[in-house]
């Protein structure tokens, strides 16, 4: 399977993008999917995730601003972003974990449980 995120760009504070992740080859039933993001000089954090059951965990810093959904008629998973601040600048990747028990996937997942992983996508929020 592969990963592919797009949609990310630069925005203004208070504005909004919708970041997508594209899985082609896809043919997982169960699975946890999750978008971390990093910044310059920090690690990369897992911010939200999402698995088979529809079942969503958001990281406090973007609880009520950012939204994690899915089409799996597209086995898309996109990430809303609402309320953008100039902290959130970072790229932005998927991932998937498409081995580890359902009832694990949350934000603080290990990374290394995930299988795969995207190329990433550029999010800049200016003041």
């Amino acid at each position: 399977a592969h990963l592919a995120e797009s949609g990310g760009g630069s925005v203004q504070a208070g504005g909004s993008l919708r970041l997508s992740c594209v899985a082609s080859g896809w043919t997982y039933t169960k699975y946890c999917m999750g978008w971390f993001r990093q910044a310059p000089g920090n690690e990369r954090e897992g911010i939200t995730t999402i698995d088979s059951n529809g079942r969503t965990n958001y990281a406090d810093s973007v609880k009520g601003r950012f939204t994690i959904s899915e089409d799996k008629d597209k086995n898309v998973v996109y990430l809303q972003m609402n309320g953008l601040q100039p902290e959130d600048t970072a790229m932005y990747y998927c991932a998937a974990d498409v081995e580890s028990d359902t009832r694990r996937c949350s934000i603080t997942h290990p990374k290394y449980e995930y299988n795969f992983w995207g190329q990433g996508t550029q999010v800049t929020v200016s003041s």
